[in-house]
């Protein structure tokens, strides 16, 4: 029997724990910001929303309760401005992380095909191209955007590209228009376009746009006829990935979902149901909850947005210079030199940052720097600094 496992690369974050170590030892403790995982309680809607649906002894469905579409539906109109969602087109997933690896195998692609993915990337996005045998391979934001992929990518192979915006690691936002030209030239070549968007609440010097948004991909206009009629909605060859993780404070609840093509959700749905790929019924619920509040959502903006201003300053007085980072949950930070140096110079400071080279060799002379730890610490990583 095969070895799937050793299809994949090492798992990186077992490379930063000898950094973690030192960190460790420094005499006020470890700040951790090379993960970016919520630190902060969840909210009060949330967990009791949870609790009121613990009673839930029947199987879920896999396609989530008619409400918990509905709701999702509802928060891609009124908060992201994407006409024509349909509750038919949602589908929850179990964390996003999940379908990332999961997609290109529950697509059906195979050895041959390609899965292209930015230069700098979420790890996951070259997983999942692995685990279902196909290639992945790397393309340049800019040059993509600009509606010339030269010869990065061969549109007769690449079955799947994976966009990012805002970007993780770097916080880079595609304007409408970067995002236009990525769709169309996609389209053109029948290349199915998955955007990993679970930072789009998360803009600070730039205000992320949806790819299934109308000034993307050409959606009616709400109110239009189409949009009535429950016509073309302009999503067709795209998929848009959520999580609520960030910004409900929801890691722990594993709770997300994919929504666009409604073609390609059905398909989706399809093979989901057979291999029991269901999200529990109390999350669904905690996620009609989280969905449904705004308030807890600007209250967490307000945590992060005062917790990177203040590490923003201090690793910028510290020599570093920072770069793109004006969305997600991280800074995107230099020194001009090999990221490892930098990490350990400063596990020396107590402070953990994650190294560049972990979403590929261009990031190979930065580092990121997440800003979910608690206020108390992001305060100890301020005067460890300066």
């Amino acid at each position: 029997m095969a070895s799937v496992s050793s299809r994949l690369p090492v798992f990186p974050w077992d490379r930063l724990e000898p950094y973690k170590a030192a960190a460790a030892a420094h005499g006020d403790g470890i700040v951790d910001l090379s993960v970016g995982t919520p630190v902060d309680p969840v909210p009060a809607v949330v967990r009791q929303a949870l609790a009121e649906a613990a009673d839930s002894p029947g199987y879920p469905l896999t396609h989530g309760t008619s409400a918990l579409r509905e709701s999702v539906a509802a928060w891609l109109r009124e908060r992201l401005g994407v006409t024509g969602a349909e509750p038919a087109a949602v589908l929850p997933t179990i964390g996003s992380k999940e379908l990332v690896a999961w997609l290109p195998t529950l697509l059906g692609l195979e050895p041959g095909d390609q899965v292209a993915h930015p230069r700098l990337a979420y790890p996951t996005y070259e997983v999942g191209a692995r685990l279902a045998g196909a290639e992945a391979v790397t393309y340049d934001v800019e040059v993509l955007a600009a509606g010339d992929p030269g010869a990065a990518l061969d549109p007769s192979r690449v079955k799947l590209l994976w966009l990012n915006s805002p970007s993780n690691p770097t916080g880079r936002v595609l304007s409408a228009d970067e995002l236009r030209s990525i769709v169309s030239w996609a389209r053109e070549h029948g290349v199915l376009v998955v955007s990993d968007e679970c930072y789009v609440e998360l803009g600070w010097d730039s205000e992320p746009v949806s790819v299934l948004h109308p000034d993307v991909c050409g959606a009616p206009s709400a109110g239009t006829p189409a949009a009535r009629s429950g016509g073309a909605s302009g999503h067709d060859g795209l998929l848009a990935v959520h999580s609520l993780s960030k910004r409900s404070n929801f890691a722990g609840y594993r709770g997300a979902f994919v929504t666009g093509d409604p073609a390609l959700v059905k398909e989706l749905l399809g093979v989901r149901k057979h291999a029991g790929m269901i999200v529990p019924a109390p999350v669904q619920a905690a996620m009609i909850a989280a969905l449904g509040d705004q308030e807890h959502v600007a209250e967490q903006r307000e945590r992060y947005a005062r917790r990177r201003a203040a590490l923003r300053s201090a690793f910028e007085g510290a020599g570093f210079r920072i770069e793109y980072s004006e969305a997600s949950l991280y800074l995107w930070a230099t020194r001009d030199e090999p990221c490892w140096d930098t990490v350990a110079d400063l596990s020396k400071r107590g402070i953990l940052v994650a190294p560049g080279d972990f979403y590929g060799p261009a990031g190979e002379r930065f580092v990121r720097i997440a800003f979910t730890a608690t206020d108390e610490r992001v305060a100890a990583a301020v005067e460890r600094l300066t």
